[in-house]
């Protein structure tokens, strides 16, 4: 698990939105706050990038439903993408406020 993490560390993608336009895209942030928590730093991962663990249970969530086929899968799905989607939104709109 150390290599995995110290590959990832080593090989993290640019921002091409970043490069491109010089502002911050609404996803900065994820695969450091990604690392951190694979380190164990739920903080610093938070800190990074709070609309990480959303991301994340709703992947699970998507996962889950396309196995066990839940009955209100669906619905979960739309509320937890809705859920998830504000919570980058406004974590975009402080970024972005708080650079200027």
């Amino acid at each position: 698990m150390i290599s995995l993490i110290e590959w990832l560390e080593q090989h993290q993608l640019p921002c091409m939105y970043q490069k491109v336009l010089g502002v911050r895209c609404p996803a900065c942030g994820l695969q450091r706050s990604l690392i951190e928590l694979m380190k164990g730093d739920i903080v610093e991962s938070l800190r990074i990038y709070p609309p990480l663990i959303p991301v994340l249970f709703l992947f699970l969530l998507l996962g889950l439903h396309l196995m066990f086929r839940f009955r209100n899968g669906a619905y979960l799905l739309k509320i937890s993408a809705m859920v998830t989607g504000v919570i980058m939104v406004c974590n975009y709109i402080v970024v972005i406020v708080t650079s200027l």
